[in-house]
């Protein structure tokens, strides 16, 4: 993994933009190089390359017409004299955090550091996001969870035909997109299991939907999982002191029939299963505190069931 800090952005793509842009301005209000030198902070042969370079205008930085405004109200502070060097280096300031706050500093952030792609970082204005720092946690336990299966024994033949899923639930979750899941669900291909992408929230209506049932009777359960339903692995299941749960397979209004079947339970139980029916595949859910916690249950259950 890259490691790089939003101040070497800052230093090594922002502010030669920036001089070179501030050069010009200057050079066309009719300042020497040595004067725009001395104002910049750079030797004469620097100013001298900024103005014979050929600049893009039409990047991040020096395409975005805030930094043209603030380019434009500097030259114009420094060669009227009205703008001193520390009332410049205020205006180029306020550019520099307005373009970290979500802005195109955080876009050439991201492209310097891949590991920040997709996660809305605000770090370099607000520090650390403690809903950020959750929402990691989460993704990074589905992740997880979905690699265990992938290399859990027996676990082929316990892939439904529809594909598997793994998610995890955020402590406030109230909707789909509060859940955590692997995009395009897990499948056994070629006699692996295979995960066809990183986790993303929103990512499974199906496994959503028992989690928050689940949730809304024990708030403790935040992952679950499905797999094929299979009377060597609920057996198993009954012989670790578990006791399935059956509902009925259709899918109107599952979420508020799951419900109500756990409440008659009086708890929501590591296992739920349903035998299909026309056009639904007999699908269990392993149910548990976490996405890791159900992929381990659902490993032991079906070696357990293969063995």
């Amino acid at each position: 993994m890259s490691l790089v800090l939003p101040g070497e952005i800052v230093v090594e793509e922002v502010l030669p933009i920036i001089r070179a842009m501030l050069a010009r301005e200057l050079a066309d209000r009719g300042l020497t190089q040595q004067a725009i030198a001395d104002h910049l902070g750079v030797t004469q042969a620097a100013v001298s390359s900024y103005l014979t370079a050929d600049p893009d205008r039409t990047g991040p930085i020096a395409g975005n017409p805030r930094t043209q405004a603030t380019v434009e109200r500097i030259a114009d502070g420094l060669t009227e004299e009205t703008m001193d060097g520390y009332d410049a280096l205020a205006e180029l300031l306020d550019l520099i955090e307005a373009f970290e706050d979500r802005g195109p500093i955080c876009e050439l952030h991201e492209d310097a550091m891949p590991a920040l792609q997709g996660l809305s970082c605000d770090l370099c204005v607000r520090g650390p996001d403690a809903d950020l720092t959750v929402e990691r946690e989460t993704l990074s336990n589905v992740r997880r969870g979905a690699r265990l299966l992938s290399t859990a024994d027996g676990m082929v033949a316990a892939i439904p035909n529809v594909g598997t899923n793994v998610g995890m639930a955020l402590p406030d979750a109230t909707t789909a997109t509060d859940v955590a899941a692997i995009p395009g669900r897990i499948h056994a291909m070629r006699g692996r299991v295979e995960i066809p992408a990183e986790p993303a929230f929103g990512a499974s209506e199906h496994v959503s939907t028992v989690i928050l049932a689940a949730r809304a009777v024990d708030p403790a359960v935040s992952g679950a999982l499905n797999l094929a339903t299979d009377e060597a692995m609920l057996s198993a299941a009954r012989d670790r002191g578990i006791d399935p749960l059956r509902f009925d397979a259709d899918y109107e209004d599952r979420n508020e029939r799951l419900r109500e079947r756990f409440e008659e339970r009086g708890a929501v139980p590591h296992v739920a299963y349903h035998e299909g029916a026309f056009g639904i595949e007999p699908i269990t859910y392993v149910l548990g505190e976490t996405a890791e916690e159900t992929a381990e249950l659902a490993a032991e259950l079906v070696a357990s069931a293969v063995s």
